[in-house]
């Protein structure tokens, strides 16, 4: 992924190009052009993924949850797309599904690097949120760990969890074969982790951070 402005601008020309035939030597192009000609993966979700990409380059505050909707859309969701183009669907309603899945992979991220993000200035919890709770960017950065910060916390993992119930039925709708349904079964046992009580809103996230690192083999 770009990690500044002029690499995210060759990486669109690079994908550009590849859409043409066009590798420029690239022992990795052939195959990305194979794979979105064979599946029928619209280039466009990759241009919203080095897009969502770029916003880290320039945005370390989102005023409101929409605006990080859009973030976690370009950065996970259109991955998610990716995928349902290569494993298969037929219903419309599997595109809906893929980008709450995404949603809910991302908004989970955000809870796993609460701290290192933080630590570098980057804070992702929407601001009207924190305005809601009565806590601060400023307060995160320095660790305050107070009620209000618990209740903002059990807000933030209600919302994934709701982003992980709707994209359930995901499951049922996508063409392939059986034992690669397996990737899609974390996505259920995310969603019971982050219900369990009555544990510590800290340990419940830190729970589900491990049990995303799994998945995801970060």
């Amino acid at each position: 992924m770009p990690t500044n402005r002029s690499a995210g601008q060759r990486w669109r020309a690079s994908l550009d190009r590849a859409a043409q035939g066009d590798y420029s030597d690239s022992p990795i192009l052939p195959a990305f052009h194979d794979a979105v000609s064979r599946f029928g993966i619209p280039l466009d979700y990759f241009r919203q993924l080095i897009d969502g990409a770029a916003m880290d380059l320039s945005i370390d505050r989102y005023h409101t949850f929409d605006q990080l909707y859009e973030y976690c859309y370009k950065v996970a969701s259109v991955v998610g797309l990716v995928c349902i183009h290569i494993f298969g669907f037929e219903s419309p309603e599997a595109k809906r599904y893929a980008e709450y899945c995404g949603i809910a992979f991302q908004l989970t991220n955000i809870l796993r690097d609460l701290k290192e993000d933080a630590s570098s200035g980057r804070v992702y919890i929407p601001e009207e949120d924190l305005r809601a709770f009565q806590y601060s960017a400023s307060e995160l950065m320095s660790g305050v760990r107070d009620e209000r910060f618990h209740r903002l916390m059990r807000f933030q993992v209600a919302r994934a969890r709701g982003y992980y119930n709707a994209a359930l039925p995901l499951v049922s709708i996508v063409i392939v074969p059986s034992s690669s349904m397996l990737i899609w079964q974390p996505v259920s046992s995310v969603s019971a982790r982050i219900t369990e009580p009555p544990l510590p809103i800290t340990s419940r996230i830190l729970s589900t951070s491990m049990t995303m690192e799994s998945i995801l083999g970060a």
